[in-house]
């Protein structure tokens, strides 16, 4: 039987979750959308920034409930409703944030306000005391001991290693708040991130998300690229501030292609003989494309957190999680519906 099937009529897959700021909020949607369905079995997902608080939150949902129940069948139809719980309370925390203050600016336009001072002053000149709430509430939602002790579900948070330039994964025992708000660490708004001595900057310079956690140290062939970073971009950016947004764009991209690149060349020489098929992982790669969704907002939407916006978005992910279940569900074990030459 392939790693992809299950004997109850369900399919096992796994998630790669793209960073980009409170667009993860559409992601929060899709993710409901395929837990509520109840039909995808998740055995491993590797998130990026606001990818990587998806991950953990779900994570979370799941090592709750098999810390209750002892029978597999009950913690995953739990652990699926309380995935869904974790990440509401998540998101709605992220929305209500927004619709407050942050340093006497209202938090809709505390991005841009932000962006602004940032071209003259880095974070240590402007929050040298390194607030930010995000930690607190993600500390509030996601017990990260409970996650290690029980790895119900095999989670992968990319951060750049500000020495080396190199992606690091997180995982297991090692992963933390610090490496999530690493992951998410903007330098130009947020001073770097400590952990080990080591200090950490956005997870998206090296791997947004990073695909190779998924193949190498989990079972499932089939991956499911949810991706909100637009690969394509209509019109040539003729201002600062698009442009600066779409180098931002193909700088988050960089890595991803690279890795789909790989993909599809492995599954060439795969399909050519060239390769034992008993040590290279056939992998079938699929992609619900938030980009095109989220475009007509603009990159700039992505400090956007007021609460509306946020239950937008996630309605947008939750449509687009569920036209994939109709679409792609007998896809998954069988064939790829992402095709990589196009894309990569």
């Amino acid at each position: 039987m392939p790693e992809s099937h299950d004997k109850g009529g369900s399919k096992t897959l796994n998630l790669a979750l793209q960073g980009g700021g409170s667009h993860g909020a559409y992601t929060w949607g899709v993710l409901d959308a395929l837990l509520e369905d109840g039909r995808v079995r998740i055995e491993g997902v590797s998130g990026t920034s606001a990818g990587a608080m998806n991950a953990v939150a779900m994570a979370h949902g799941f090592a709750v409930a098999s810390h209750e129940f002892s029978d597999p069948v009950q913690a995953q139809l739990a652990g699926a409703q309380k995935a869904r719980e974790t990440l509401a309370q998540l998101w709605e925390g992220v929305g209500t944030m927004g619709s407050t203050l942050m340093w006497g600016v209202p938090m809709p336009a505390a991005g841009a306000f932000m962006s602004m001072f940032s071209q003259f002053l880095s974070p240590y000149q402007m929050n040298p005391l390194g607030i930010n709430p995000l930690r607190k509430l993600l500390e509030r939602v996601v017990d990260f001991e409970l996650i290690g002790a029980k790895n119900a579900k095999q989670v992968f948070v990319c951060a750049t290693n500000v020495r080396t330039g190199r992606g690091e994964i997180f995982s297991g025992k090692r992963l933390s708040a610090d490496a999530v708000m690493a992951s998410a660490c903007l330098p130009a708004l947020f001073k770097a991130v400590e952990i080990n001595g080591e200090h950490y900057w956005d997870g998206g310079y090296s791997g947004n998300p990073a695909i190779y956690p998924l193949i190498y140290r989990t079972a499932a062939a089939d991956i499911l690229l949810v991706q909100i970073n637009p690969i394509d971009h209509d019109g040539l950016p003729d201002d600062a501030q698009e442009i600066m947004e779409r180098v931002n764009e193909v700088t988050f991209n960089a890595g991803l292609l690279a890795e789909l690149r790989a993909i599809e060349f492995v599954r060439r020489l795969l399909a050519e003989g060239k390769l034992d098929d008993r040590r290279y992982k056939n992998v079938l790669m699929h992609r619900i494309d938030g980009g095109s969704v989220l475009a007509p907002f603009g990159a700039a939407s992505k400090m956007r957190t007021d609460l509306a916006f946020v239950r937008q978005l996630f309605e947008l992910g939750r449509l687009s999680g569920a036209r994939w279940l109709e679409t792609h569900f007998d896809d998954v074990g069988v064939r790829p519906t992402l095709k990589l030459a196009d894309n990569a």
